[in-house]
């Protein structure tokens, strides 16, 4: 399975001006019926996002990995370092970029707005790219961004790795709005895991954002704790979520 540097999306601005990074593409080695986005963490790239998944056993999927920008970022004292929002220290308080992550937010689906309809469409990643994974994710069943512009993307599938929902307080009211909105929350499987040992991250807001989830109106979340995992990613949850995947996104081979 190869990867390629993509110009698609790449050089594109957010409203504050900050350029996204490079995009890597790792293509299917079979026939193509899922396009997911995956999102790296802070201070990474997508470049290292497309060599861990082109080892990957699912043939039939896209891999679409794009690099953040780089902006100063409120944790590291304002330090910049590829981003996809900025954060302060993560707790129960914590104040939302929603400018930064409507930004990107809407880079992504402008990633996965030129896949062929009959593909379908997931959104993943690891720690802060866990979060705006699930941020799209909340986009999607509100059918909106947080400025009020329409989220058209018809997103199938969400993979979060030791990540956080940004907005978890207000969902539940969202969600609750409509009886539309409330069907796109239901119709989407999430899939969450998270290490008990996360020093990053806390285990407790992976655990609170699965039932922040739930409790609104997702139901299909699985949260899946790993018992002395620290904030990285290991072989065993991948191998986890590959036949998740495949299962939830009807791939060939999968029943």
């Amino acid at each position: 399975m190869s990867y390629s540097h993509q110009s698609m999306g790449s050089g594109s601005r957010s409203a504050r001006g900050y350029e996204f990074g490079r995009t890597y593409v790792v293509r299917p080695k079979g026939k193509h019926q899922a396009t997911i986005v995956w999102l790296h963490g802070l201070g990474d790239n997508g470049s290292s996002s497309s060599q861990l998944l082109e080892s990957l056993p699912l043939p039939n999927i896209k891999w679409i990995c794009p690099t953040a920008p780089s902006r100063p970022v409120s944790l590291l004292g304002g330090f910049p370092c590829t981003a996809w929002f900025d954060v302060g220290e993560i707790s129960e308080d914590l104040h939302d970029d929603i400018e930064g992550l409507d930004a990107s937010a809407a880079h992504i689906a402008n990633l996965l707005s030129t896949e062929p309809t009959d593909v379908k469409v997931g959104i993943g990643g690891f720690s802060m790219g866990a979060a705006i994974a699930l941020y799209s994710t909340t986009c999607y069943a509100l059918g909106r961004y947080g400025n009020g512009h329409p989220y058209t993307i018809n997103l199938r599938a969400t993979v979060g790795l030791s990540g956080w929902l940004p907005g978890w307080r207000s969902l539940r009211s969202k969600i609750e709005s409509s009886n539309e909105v409330a069907r796109r929350a239901a119709s989407i499987p999430i899939i969450l895991a998270h290490g008990t040992s996360d020093d990053v991250v806390p285990y407790r807001f992976g655990e609170k954002s699965a039932h922040s989830l739930a409790t609104a109106g997702f139901r299909q979340v699985m949260f899946k704790p790993y018992e002395g995992l620290g904030h990285y990613t290991v072989p065993k949850e991948m191998d986890e979520v590959v036949p998740w995947l495949a299962s939830r996104l009807g791939l060939e081979g999968s029943r």
